[in-house]
């Protein structure tokens, strides 16, 4: 039998990890998507480098502090409602604590323990840290690894802000011939990246997650411009 190391990942840790990494893919792509199709819409209208940059910048830190404010409130909530939990439980172990045993013990049997043995490990588990067995059996909660809504924040803001960067720097930096040409292809490369990304740590099928990725892309960067076209065109 092979012993651990400390080098192994324990699956709660793992599980966490690849939810950052998840939302930081999601995050990054959409900073892609809405900023490509707001320079797109832009470069409909005009081909003026300082309208172009002016409307990516503005994009960029709009929808970088918008997506942290959101991920912070809704990381909060989560907390908040986390800890209220914990401090109902941890009152209904000073109250009642030989409820709170048959509780515990009822959802071990439930996860295939046999009546003896689940009493016993609720048992064992209530002398060690009882807090943290019923959070962890009942409420499915690790209080040791509660969100920091902060930490959630700035990884919003980042991933954001990286995807947001790729279309901003490709609708400013080529000659205006190449501009449109090389912005859509760039970002048609970077939404396949993210889509097969996703869904590979999501373990879906990473064609169908990149041709669902890049065609939504491509249908807003068309909309965009279109628009933006005809509002050009009209002089507005």
């Amino acid at each position: 039998m092979t012993e651990p190391t400390h080098d192994e990942v324990h699956p709660g840790a793992l599980g966490t990890r690849l939810n950052w990494l998840r939302a930081a893919v999601l995050g990054a792509n959409d900073g892609i998507v809405s900023t490509a199709g707001l320079v797109v819409g832009v470069a409909g209208a005009t081909d003026d480098r300082a309208a172009l940059l002016t409307a990516g910048l503005a994009g960029l830190l709009a929808g970088s502090m918008s997506m942290a404010a959101g991920e912070y409130v809704s990381v909060s909530t989560q907390r908040d409602s986390e800890l209220a939990a914990l401090a109902t439980e941890k009152r209904e172990l000073k109250e009642r604590p030989e409820a709170e045993l048959a509780e515990l013990t009822g959802l071990l049997e439930e996860r295939g323990l046999s009546r003896a043995v689940a009493r016993e490990a609720a048992q064992q588990l209530t002398e060690r840290d009882a807090l943290r067995a019923h959070a962890r059996v009942e409420l499915g909660i690790d209080p040791d690894a509660l969100t920091n809504p902060w930490h959630a924040a700035w990884a919003s803001f980042l991933a954001f802000t990286v995807g947001a960067l790729l279309p901003l720097l490709a609708i400013v930096l080529p000659p205006a011939q190449w501009r449109l040409g090389v912005t859509v292809l760039s970002v048609l490369a970077a939404l396949v990246l993210t889509g097969w990304s996703s869904a590979r740590l999501g373990a879906a099928d990473a064609r169908r997650a990149v041709l669902r990725n890049a065609a939504g892309g491509a249908l807003a960067m068309a909309v965009t411009y279109a628009a933006g076209s005809l509002l050009g065109a009209a002089g507005v």
